[in-house]
């Protein structure tokens, strides 16, 4: 027996599995079971008690490695919290309010965490020359992150988890941390809190140094009593240290009191005394000066040395005038080799004019500007040049709420630095998606040069953020993922590798009448105006028309043709143009309707077409629109380049049209006469509640009809009718709602009159269970340009529970499904056989049927297997290539349900292969937006600006390979700490014992459990124990289960 390569069983003389080039796992197989190659396989397996597996970073679910994997997760996070940076690493970390933990460096370099604690985010700090990272989360816990080298590969991992604890009957604010300090040791923690204490934490550890806190009382006593004496101190709102004394830091507390305390001394040295509400404070880099802003707008300059500066005269600049205004909440000064220092700060403006602007103030010399941005923003941080970091200023990178934004400080302008990463896929909101496999090389550079021409204004500086290497091999092809969009725009995203890189956008609006002015420059300001605004950033979620929102996108990727269909039934077809072109484009109205009467349609009207020639960029542009009527959403969209046809749908109908004739060839009327709601459109607001109410009783009716039917029926009979893994298909009414939308159209060259002439055919698919076929006679290629198109009905197919038709395919003599359009014309695919019978497979939400064909009897079928109400929302015909053998592989059916689970079927034999859950049920929105590709990957939204990639496929799998390194100048300890597991044949034993040590300081019944393991493994050899995490895990001893893999010999 062999298994097919889609099966799912348990496997009760001998599986082998590598762990390591000394280890391996020996599992019993039959002898007649063989595994095949091509997709991911999930097995049950129990494991011997000395081995333990480490839950990857990835969503395995296969010890094999061979399952359904979430490999990546492309798009900017959503509800950003807190940003950090290592300019020795030259890393940049993101929090989010959900509790992930988000690293980036060079393109391609990422790393994900998230904390077991769903608590947002809201420090992140590196510890400085070090591949440790900190995290703060408003849970007031403490986490220590390590990059730790796995087999070449870097990983990110948690090792330790810390919360300060105040003395018995301290209330919570004692030890609620406001502020966070990595010392430049590297060696430090200093945690400034709520009730105005700074608790000094030695890290990796996480050990408190008690004999070094600095108390409340001790501030207080030091500080002149006509001061403490007027105002209570407050939190620790900011903690910074001196560049040139690491002995020196300032603790600012809330109420405008700083205190240079020194660490080594242990002792205040001086007092700053400002008056105002405290914000943030920066010491400039020659350590002779503080920088301090405040609540009203203001920030002031402090003189650093010398006796207490209780005499120093408050000296504020309000930059932005004497009106009331925002709190500036972070201010930046740094030097320059030649010419005066760049001065950065956020906030600040006139509280009524300009308090809803986002902005940060640049300013250096004479040059004042204020970047506006399109959100909150969230922190910033300066990219310096040079070796150490230290030279000029060379990037602002500045994370908002919706985007990242890096501005070019060396460039004159200061312009946009285009991201190849953390793009805002929002930026307007997505409404569709589609993705074209291996897309040729001509194609690809002709959209590459169309693209060069929309980013002439961003920066020709490079990206500024390159930590780690990409180990990650090249793409094997050129993907496209095409995203639609609610303002009218469809982006093409390079979604060949772990970036998905923006490389063209196409607008639509430009054929038709907005409210938009074309003229309007987002990055232009009046002369003279003040404060001196800038827009940057390009998240715009504002929509002009709503009606211009694209629904359907189909790209022809060998021809160059697409066509775009949008909210108010228009269909645009273009083409790839590599020139300028003006053009005036003429609408095709398109009668869904057929004249019946007694319709009345109540939802928005149709856009209005420019009459005058319209100016197009070069890309992709239109020449032919179609106009349906009713002007509805277009639900179903396809196109044959090869035929030069489109076929599309709506909720009214379906039609065909011939793009190089720009003749309408058919139309069908699917409507529903009782069908009312059909007529509202979806943007009106009156909805049908007594017919919504009457379907639900309805329902409830038949069920219990249906129950008690069952009760009464001979119970031999019953099992008969019903498998006991299946649910019994509820059959739907003919007056349900929507029962002519269109749900899917399919063009195939088969056999529809005989078993002897095949012809081109259109498939149609409805929400009622209808199918619909029609023969397209085609004139010979001399007369195609003359003659016209026909097409006249040849099959009708009614399913007989009346379930929405969600996809169609047909499946040539040797049970594979007819291959693209062009595909055998350009090579890339064998010819369909034509001379055995082809079979029509028509899947509904609630079963896969087989017909033959031309006879259209049904020959086998599938019902879908769940007890839980399941239905199939999304299908796709994926090709598993095998990871042993290049050319072999298997074609099957990629599905989702609207529980969230991926099926995989197998072709031609209809057969349930591989189930695994994929998307939490709930996330409605997730399972619409799935897109599978056309080799088991797929994409689908996890918020409104990240797509979350997934791979079924054993061969194609796309995930970040990252390594990053230890810095050149960093301390020996912390070497010794990155040492990648197994580096040493002593290290585990070493690690371990450190873990054992502080386990004692902390919990004798820890200590004795460690102690016991680490004395049953001594007398292994050292090969067969990789290391331990980092030593600081002790502070929290479920991290110890972090380490990669345990393994025995």
């Amino acid at each position: 027996m062999s298994l097919s390569p889609f099966f799912h069983a348990s496997l009760p003389p001998s599986l082998s599995l590598p762990l390591s080039p000394s280890t391996c796992l020996s599992l019993p197989l039959p002898e007649h079971v063989s595994l095949s190659p091509f997709l991911h396989v999930s097995l049950s397996l129990p494991l011997p008690p000395r081995v333990s597996l480490s839950p990857p970073s990835s969503t395995c679910l296969s010890l094999l490695g061979v399952s359904l994997s979430q490999t990546v997760e492309h798009g900017f996070p959503h509800q950003p919290s807190a940003l950090g940076y290592s300019p020795s690493l030259q890393l940049l970390a993101i929090g989010t309010r959900s509790g992930a933990i988000k690293l980036y460096g060079a393109p391609g370099v990422e790393f994900m965490g998230l904390h077991d604690e769903n608590a947002v985010v809201t420090r992140v700090h590196f510890l400085p020359f070090q591949l440790e990272l900190v995290t703060l989360l408003d849970d007031n816990s403490l986490h220590m992150w390590t990059l730790r080298a796995h087999k070449g590969v870097s990983e990110l991992l948690e090792i330790g988890r810390f919360t300060l604890t105040g003395p018995p009957g301290a209330p919570p604010s004692v030890t609620r941390v406001t502020s966070v300090l990595a010392h430049s040791s590297g060696e430090l923690l200093l945690l400034g809190t709520e009730g105005g204490h700074v608790f000094v934490v030695e890290v990796p550890g996480f050990r408190e140094l008690e004999e070094r806190n600095i108390s409340l009382d001790q501030v207080a006593n030091s500080v002149p009593e006509d001061y403490i004496g007027r105002r209570n101190l407050e939190h620790v709102e900011t903690l910074q240290e001196n560049p040139v004394d690491p002995n020196q830091v300032v603790i600012g507390y809330g109420r405008g009191l700083m205190v240079v305390w020194d660490l080594e001394k242990h002792q205040a040295v001086q007092h700053i005394p400002a008056t105002q509400q405290l914000e943030s404070t920066w010491w400039t880099e020659d350590g002779g000066h503080i920088l301090s802003s405040h609540s009203d707008g203001s920030y002031c300059r402090w003189t650093v040395g010398g006796q207490s500066s209780k005499d120093e005269e408050e000296k504020s600049d309000i930059p932005y005038g004497h009106f009331p205004c925002k709190a500036i909440s972070k201010i930046v000064q740094l030097p320059t080799e030649e010419g005066p220092p760049f001065l950065l700060f956020s906030g600040g403006m006139p509280r009524a004019s300009y308090g809803d602007r986002h902005c940060i103030s640049v300013i250096h010399g004479k040059t004042h500007v204020a970047l506006d941005f399109t959100s909150r923003i969230i922190d910033y941080f300066v990219i310096r040049d040079g070796p150490l970091h230290t030279g000029d200023p060379g990037a602002l990178v500045v994370l908002v709420e919706e985007e990242l934004v890096v501005i070019d400080l060396q460039t004159e302008g200061w312009p946009v630095i285009q991201t190849p990463y953390l793009v805002p896929l929002h930026s307007s909101a997505i409404t569709c998606s589609h993705h074209v496999s291996a897309i040729p090389l001509k194609l690809w550079e002709r959209l590459l040069a169309a693209g060069q021409l929309q980013i002439t204004h961003y920066s020709p500086k490079p990206w500024p953020i390159t930590g780690g290497q990409n180990l990650g091999q090249d793409p094997p092809q050129r993907d496209l993922l095409l995203t639609g969009h609610e303002d009218g725009t469809v982006r093409f995203w390079d979604a060949s590798g772990v970036c998905l890189y923006p490389m063209y956008k196409l607008s639509t609006a430009g054929v038709f009448h907005t409210d938009a002015d074309p003229n309007d420059n987002m990055n232009q300001c009046s002369e003279g105006e003040w404060p001196p605004f800038r827009k940057v950033g390009c998240f715009d979620p504002y929509s002009d028309d709503p009606r211009l929102g694209v629904q359907k996108i189909h790209l022809c990727k060998y021809s160059g043709y697409l066509t775009v269909a949008g909210t108010a039934g228009q269909i645009l077809v273009l083409e790839l143009n590599d020139e300028a072109a003006e053009q005036t484009v003429e609408a095709k109205i398109v009668d869904l309707l057929q004249g019946q009467e007694g319709f009345r349609w109540k939802g928005h009207t149709r856009l209005d077409v420019r009459e005058e020639p319209v100016l197009f960029p070069p890309g992709f542009q239109p020449f032919a629109l179609v106009q349906c009527q009713p002007p509805a959403v277009v639900t179903a969209l396809t196109l044959h380049s090869e035929w030069k046809m489109v076929a599309f749908g709506t909720s009214h109908g379906f039609g065909l049209y011939d793009y190089q004739q720009k003749n309408s060839v058919l139309v069908k009327c699917t409507l529903n006469p009782s069908d009312q709601l059909a007529m509202e459109g979806p943007l009106s607001r009156v909805k049908s509640i007594k017919k919504s109410l009457r379907q639900s009783f309805r329902r409830i009716r038949r069920s219990r009809v249906s129950a008690n039917t069952k009760h009464s029926s001979n119970a031999e009979l019953a099992e008969m009718e019903l498998a006991p893994v299946q649910r019994k298909i509820e059959a739907r009414s003919s007056e349900d709602s929507f029962t002519g939308l269109v749900r899917t159209l399919y063009f195939a060259d088969t056999f529809l009159s005989d078993s002897s002439h095949n012809s081109a055919s259109l498939w149609a698919g409805t929400n009622g269970g209808s199918v619909f076929a029609y023969m397209i006679r085609m004139p010979s290629v001399e007369h195609r340009a003359d003659e016209p198109i026909t097409a006249h009905p040849a099959k009708e197919i009614q399913l007989m529970h009346r379930a929405p038709v969600v996809a169609i395919v047909v499946l040539d003599g040797h049970g594979s499904p007819l291959p693209e359009p062009l595909e055998v014309a350009h090579d890339l695919a064998r010819s369909p056989d034509m001379q055995a019978s082809h079979q029509l497979l028509v899947v509904s939400e609630e079963q896969f049927k087989i017909f033959t064909l031309p006879k259209v009897s049904a020959k086998m079928k599938l019902k879908l297997t769940a007890l839980d109400g399941s239905r199939v929302r999304r299908v796709g015909v994926a090709w598993f290539g095998s990871s042993r053998t290049a050319d072999a592989g298997e074609s099957g059916l990629v599905v989702l349900t609207n529980q969230g689970d991926l099926n995989v079927v197998s072709l031609p034999s209809v057969k349930m292969q591989v189930q695994h859950p994929c998307i939490r049920r709930e996330d409605v929105s997730g399972i619409a937006s799935c897109v599978f590709t056309k080799h088991g990957q797929g994409f689908y939204l996890i918020s409104p600006s990240e797509f979350e990639r997934f791979s079924l496929s054993a061969r194609n799998v796309v995930e970040p390979r990252s390594l990053v390194e230890v810095p050149a100048n960093a301390t020996a300890a912390s070497k010794r700490r990155a040492a990648p597991d197994g580096a040493s044949a002593d290290n585990g034993y070493t690690l371990r014992l450190s873990v054992m040590e502080h386990a004692l300081l902390n919990d004798e019944r820890e200590y004795r459990t460690v102690r016991r393991n680490v004395l049953d493994d001594v007398d292994e050899p050292p090969h067969s124990v990789m290391s331990c995490p980092h030593p600081a895990a002790v502070c929290d001893t479920t991290a110890l289960s972090y380490a990669p893999i345990f393994m025995c010999s």
